[in-house]
């Protein structure tokens, strides 16, 4: 079997811990998976590994794995259902224990095409919870207002105008650093696996986060954080999703008011402005084309709400 394309590891794997070994190392140099992808992949695994010696009665080598059946997967499953998990869980789970397969058959440690061939939780279609156009501005005037000092009311400004602005994940508005300022026409955002996109800045944006750093008491290198806490340290996602809840509570905003919202809202707003689908999907950095059409059951729904308010023969 040939490696997986630029593994430079070599060895030869002659156990399960070795084989982990090689699969996290390999997760981490190649596949660039970020720390919180990494410890999701190997609790996932994990769950596997303490399902099949309870399982088998015995800790899994690597025999053990290359000779397990369908059976033995769907009973993995339905442990994992009696034990409560969600299905975009499970789901996920199955996807991580099939790549760890997929990379040791690459590796010629050992073929098994049962866990293919076994079918996962079908996972019904979330639509994302946007905020209408009012309640997005109203979340921006309430975090000006509700900081107890103001240059985190500035900074609590600032990030939830880049979320929702530019359509920016919680993580990769928190990852900025000095450098990144002053903020241009355009920020050059890191994603998910690595990957690179370019995000226009609305002069709104722009000036919500010069009056932050203007504000803020803390002056750093380039390679300190641009959002910082109370204390100068990064921002930790958790203080901003605090500030949401405590905007969603003075606005009365239903639960799914949260910093992530603002993202969908951003989706959903240019959508129903007559966005084109294919660069709303660059701008949120969506590998898949299938992510983004998710927004238009979003603007369908709030189409026929126009409608049934609206149209005549509905009164």
């Amino acid at each position: 079997m040939a490696e997986p394309s630029g593994l430079t590891h070599t060895e030869t794997i002659t156990d399960l811990a070795g084989a982990t070994d090689a699969w996290r190392q390999w997760l981490t140099s190649e596949k660039r998976a970020s720390a919180h992808t990494l410890s999701a992949y190997e609790r996932d695994l994990e769950q596997f590994l303490d399902f099949l010696q309870d399982h088998l009665g015995t800790a899994p080598g690597i025999s053990d794995l290359a000779a397990l059946k369908p059976a033995d997967f769907r009973g993995y499953l339905a442990r994992r259902v009696s034990k409560g998990f969600a299905k975009t869980s499970t789901a996920r789970a199955l996807s991580v224990v099939r790549g760890y397969f997929r990379f040791l058959e690459r590796r010629g440690v050992l073929s098994n095409a049962a866990v293919f061939s076994i079918r996962g939780p079908r996972i019904p279609v979330s639509v994302p919870k946007a905020l209408t156009v009012t309640e997005a501005a109203e979340t921006l005037d309430a975090m000006g207002d509700l900081a107890s000092e103001p240059w985190i009311a500035a900074r609590d400004v600032a990030l939830v105008s880049l979320l929702y602005g530019g359509g920016l994940r919680i993580g990769e508005a928190l990852a900025l650093n000095r450098s990144d300022y002053p903020i241009g026409d355009t920020l050059s955002i890191t994603g998910k696996g690595n990957k690179q996109r370019i995000v226009p800045i609305l002069p709104a944006v722009r000036a919500a986060i010069d009056d932050y750093v203007a504000r803020c008491p803390y002056r750093g290198s380039p390679d300190d954080p641009l959002f910082l806490g109370a204390r100068g340290k990064r921002l930790q996602a958790g203080v901003a999703q605090r500030a949401m809840r405590l905007a969603r509570g003075w606005l009365d905003l239903p639960e799914t008011a949260t910093p992530h919202a603002l993202r969908h809202s951003f989706a959903t707003h240019l959508l129903a402005g007559g966005g084109d689908l294919r660069a709303i999907q660059e701008l949120l950095g969506h590998a898949s084309l299938t992510t983004t059409q998710r927004y238009t059951s979003v603007d369908a729904e709030r189409l026929m709400d126009v409608h049934s308010r609206a149209h005549p023969r509905d009164r």
